[in-house]
């Protein structure tokens, strides 16, 4: 199947933010090249039918760009996608007991591993978001939790949980390529994770709910999330810039004892129910 791939030069600072806003507004996979030579180039990958320019203009306002940054579009092919997506994917470490990484890496025989191939839905725990949501999950799982991965993606945080040891995980997202790829990517690891549309989750509460999406939507979901968190719980969020964590903190204060954890310019947002 032909996609499109959209690339566009970007600043080093803006590269993380602008790629998490390209997947919100449509985008269905990210590419980031030239970190090295000073001259980072975003490529995203798009179905052959979405209207780039509606895709990005929608990711620069989401990002505070006053104007949409210019483009160039090319024709790829998946086999062409995945082998240059591999290129980029080396294995990684989690605190003392996670390792995530492709098929063709072996991973270390004293760690829980999570094996996670490039797809469509990617994330592979290398963006300083993703990875501030690890640490969290690896340092506070230890058995028997029911867990919640809000805007699941790949699967990645929800598969990680459920190898760290929880006892339910249940993964959500609104893309349903996101829910085949989480259901396709559990499979792989042996673990049992229930992926669905958000409509389609039961009313319970969770131990543990995470959620890796974006400033304003997090802001958006308080209430349905901390609804989702039994009294107790913890909840971890991230997607967030770091000069965006106190308004976040602040949407989900009525509800959580919180503490803010900044990398990188990110931060993880995180906390107890009361």
């Amino acid at each position: 199947m032909p996609w499109l791939a959209l690339s566009l030069a970007v600043d080093e600072a803006l590269a993380g933010p602008l790629g998490d806003a390209l997947l919100e507004s449509g985008a269905d996979s990210i590419c980031l090249d030239g970190l090295d030579t000073g001259h980072p180039t975003l490529t995203a990958l798009l179905a052959a039918q979405a209207d780039a320019d509606a895709i990005v203009s929608a990711a620069a306002r989401a990002c505070g760009l006053v104007q949409a940054p210019a483009f160039g579009l090319s024709h790829v092919a998946d086999e062409d996608w995945v082998r240059r997506s591999q290129a980029q994917f080396a294995p990684l470490a989690v605190g003392e007991r996670l390792w995530i990484g492709p098929s063709w890496h072996e991973p270390p025989p004293d760690r829980t591993a999570v094996r996670l191939d490039p797809g469509l839905a990617f994330g592979t725990g290398s963006h300083p978001s993703t990875r501030l949501v690890l640490r969290f999950l690896e340092r506070t799982i230890r058995g028997g939790e029911r867990v919640l991965d809000y805007g699941c993606g790949s699967g990645i945080l929800a598969i990680c949980a459920a190898r760290l040891g929880a006892a339910s995980v249940d993964a959500v997202d609104l893309d349903p390529q996101a829910v085949q790829s989480t259901a396709a990517n559990a499979h792989a690891n042996s673990v049992t994770v229930r992926a669905l549309a958000p409509e389609a989750l039961a009313d319970a509460g969770y131990d543990i709910v995470v959620a890796n999406i974006l400033a304003q939507p997090l802001i958006v979901l308080a209430p349905l999330l901390a609804s989702r968190t039994a009294p107790g719980g913890r909840i971890a969020l991230s997607g967030i810039l770091e000069s965006q964590a106190g308004e976040v903190a602040l949407a989900y204060g009525p509800w959580f004892c919180l503490r803010i954890s900044p990398e990188e310019g990110w931060a993880l947002v995180e906390g107890e129910r009361t």
